[in-house]
C-alpha cells in the first residue's frame, strides 16, 4: 500500500504513521523527520530547514519534492510506503499526482484544535531517530530515552504554543485543501481521532478498510 497521510500539527499523524507501518510492514516516509535530522547532522538542506521550521512555516516546494524523491528510490519502498508530511501544499499534490509515484489511498486523521494545542505541550521527539513520544499519552520505558536506539527525547522547538497556533493556521490555508485535491479523485478516507491512542488507531484501519 502508498498511503499519505493528511492531519494538522499534533494530531497524532506520526503515532499513527508508525502503527500502520507496522500493520501493513512497510517503512512510514516522514518529512519532518528526514529535515529535522539534517538540522542536527548541519547540512546544507538543514541550513534552510531550520529558518522555516523554528519560525512555524512550510519548506519550499522544490525543496520537499527533492527529498521525497530521493527518499522514495529507497529499496525498502518497493513494497509500499507511508507519506507523513507529504504533500503539504497543492503544488506539492499536484507535482506528486504528475510523477511515476502511485497513491493507493489518503488518509484524513480529524483532531480538533483545542485538543491539538493541549496534546503538543507534552510531546517528546528522539534526537536521534526521530522517534515520538508523549508525556501522557506514549511514555517511553525510561524516562527521557528513546526506546528504540537510547537517544535523547527532548520538546521540539516548534511546539511552543505561539508557534503552535501559527502552524494550525499555516495548515488550514495551504494543506486542508488538499482534502477536496484528493476527494474528487475518490481517494480521500477519514478517521476521527479518539482519546486513546489505540482507538484512533481501530478508527484509522477502519476507514482504510472501507
Amino acid at each position: 500500500m502508498n498511503l499519505i497521510i493528511l492531519a494538522a500539527p499534533g494530531a497524532g499523524k506520526g503515532t499513527q504513521a508508525e502503527a500502520l507501518s507496522k500493520h501493513f510492514g512497510i517503512p512510514t516516509i516522514s518529512t519532518g523527520a528526514i529535515l529535522r535530522k539534517n538540522i542536527a547532522d548541519g547540512t546544507a538542506l538543514g541550513e534552510i530547514a531550520a529558518k522555516y521550521i523554528n519560525d512555524g512555516k512550510f519548506i519550499p516546494d522544490d525543496v520537499m519534492i527533492d527529498v521525497v524523491k530521493d527518499r522514495l528510490s529507497a529499496e525498502d519502498c518497493k513494497n509500499g510506503f507511508i507519506l507523513d508530511g507529504f504533500p503539504r501544499t497543492l503544488a506539492q499534490a499536484e507535482a506528486l499526482d504528475a510523477s511515476d509515484v502511485d497513491i493507493d489511498a489518503v488518509l484524513t486523521l480529524e483532531v480538533e484544535d483545542e485538543t491539538i494545542i493541549e496534546r503538543l505541550s507534552g510531546r517528546l521527539e528522539c534526537k536521534a531517530c526521530g522517534s515520538s513520544y508523549h508525556k501522557q499519552h506514549k511514555q517511553p520505558k525510561k524516562q527521557g530515552i528513546c526506546d528504540n536506539c537510547g537517544g535523547e527525547l527532548t520538546t521540539r522547538a516548534d511546539d511552543k504554543p505561539e508557534i503552535i497556533k501559527e502552524r494550525l493556521e499555516t495548515y488550514y490555508k495551504q494543506t486542508a485543501p488538499l482534502k477536496t485535491f484528493y476527494a474528487e479523485k475518490n481517494m480521500l478516507r477519514t478517521a476521527v481521532g479518539q482519546d486513546a491512542v489505540a482507538d484512533t488507531t481501530k478508527a484509522v484501519l477502519a476507514a482504510l478498510e472501507d
